[in-house]
């Protein structure tokens, strides 16, 4: 009979796992956690037989330990709390070069995507909220929450006003202005309100997330070689040029979609933060009139930045139905963010159609149901698929700060070269992996 030390010796690069003490730790599978994969589009994890293609071909994988094979070796077995502690599965873009190479259809890209979203719910605050924003049967009540926000606040305006003593600003310029009845006060302090409440939600989770990796990292790894403000501007400057898209070979179109949603949804913010500020703003705060007029610039950049976002959502859409699986599997996590996305531009440029056509009380009407569907967007933030920005980000700044994104790590004895055995322990490369899926290349012929 095999024992785990036979089997260590004669296949090296099976590196079972060991306590302290050097025996075999007793894994649990968390049964619960497999299913929830299998139902979030990982359910082609099954078919993995650890030859390591999928590492190999990674381009955005570092040498050392690289994924995602070792991410599917858990997933198998429902090690809940290894991934949802391993910065790795966020290092990943679903670029799905893994996955179109797997000579069994493992789809690692898809199974480290339902990991992700698995991620968001466990770290979320208030977890429930995670809950929810995941079950399409949730949508009426997601939706209903801001509407009775807004609604809230809207019944507040008048006596609000009256106690304070708050008139409409005299000598308006513009004749069909929105002030009369959303009041520029009203929804600066409510989207404040939201944004703070979100921004406290989006700490926690991040604090949770970034001690969940340090407390699971082996002694030696989690140590600091770069700043953490230096790791930071690193981490900002990939996001920003996009740097990892460009490494990708099968999905390197989805370049060109995502560049458009992210610097669309810059631009929007921007200007939204432009109209916010006007009270304290020098640059707005003398003859300042909302909304802007069509040649103003930024109403054209806001127009512009719609555009962008529009098309960028669109092409999405595009690529997914006509690549198919190829793109990777579509959740409910993914397309409503999507349809979030469109819900919000399609509606802001509907109300901005009405308001020139000064169609009364449709503009408004229009115009509550978009700031609705904004609500929505910004309160869901730390909960839906949006959150792959901070949590994607958060990973990103730790690999940097640990020197993982360097291709930097540690066995648990101290750093070692790449390699480099030491007891029952390897760290495996790519350049071993791609010769293991090589030899183990025909295993593919019988499912």
């Amino acid at each position: 009979m095999e024992t785990v030390e036979n089997i260590s010796q004669e296949s090296p690069l099976i590196a079972p796992v060991l306590s302290e003490n050097g025996k075999p730790v007793l894994i649990e599978p968390d049964l619960d956690f497999i299913q929830s994969l299998n139902e979030r589009g990982g359910d082609s994890l099954k078919k993995c037989i650890q030859c390591g293609t999928c590492s190999a071909t990674c381009a955005l994988s570092p040498d050392p330990e690289p994924f995602p094979r070792k991410e599917m070796a858990w997933a198998i077995w429902g090690m809940k709390d290894r991934l949802l502690t391993d910065p790795d599965v966020w290092l990943c873009h679903q670029c799905n070069d893994c996955s179109t190479r797997c000579p069994r259809g493992a789809r690692p890209g898809d199974v480290l995507a339902a990991v992700r979203q698995e991620g968001v719910r466990h770290y979320a605050f208030p977890r429930f909220l995670g809950k929810w924003a995941n079950e399409p049967q949730c949508i009426p009540l997601l939706l209903g929450i801001p509407a009775a926000l807004l609604t809230a606040a809207l019944l507040l305006k008048n006596p609000i006003e009256n106690a304070l003593h708050i008139s409409p600003p005299a000598g308006e310029k513009i004749v069909y202005a929105y002030s009369s009845v959303f009041p520029h006060w009203l929804l600066n302090t409510f989207f404040f309100s939201i944004s703070i409440l979100v921004l406290l939600a989006t700490v926690i989770g991040v604090v949770r997330f970034w001690r969940a990796m340090k407390a699971a990292a082996p002694e030696g790894i989690a140590t600091p070689v770069k700043s953490l403000g230096s790791s930071i501007i690193s981490a900002l400057k990939n996001i920003i040029t996009h740097d990892k898209f460009t490494q990708c070979t099968t999905e390197h179109p989805r370049l060109l979609s995502h560049m458009s949603v992210f610097f669309g949804f810059i631009a929007l913010s921007v200007v939204s933060l432009w109209v916010i500020t006007s009270g304290i703003n020098p640059l707005l705060n003398k003859g300042f009139i909302y909304p802007f007029g069509f040649w103003n610039p930024w109403k054209m950049l806001a127009n512009v930045g719609g555009a962008t976002l529009l098309g960028g959502c669109l092409l999405m859409i595009y690529d997914r139905m006509r690549e198919g699986k190829k793109a990777g599997t579509g959740s409910y996590f993914d397309w409503a963010f999507l349809a979030m996305l469109l819900i919000v531009v399609g509606t802001g440029f509907f109300t901005e159609v009405l308001h020139y056509l000064r169609l009364e009380p449709h503009r408004h009407i229009i115009y509550f149901a978009h700031l609705v569907f904004v609500c929505a967007l910004l309160l869901y933030l730390p909960y839906s698929k949006f959150a792959h920005l901070i949590y994607r980000t958060t990973a990103m700044v730790y690999a940097e700060y640990t020197g993982r994104e360097m291709g930097r790590r540690s066995t648990m004895a101290g750093d070692k070269p790449d390699g480099e055995k030491e007891g029952n322990n390897h760290i495996e490369t790519k350049q071993e992996l791609a010769v293991a899926g090589q030899d183990n290349s025909s295993l593919s012929e019988n499912p």
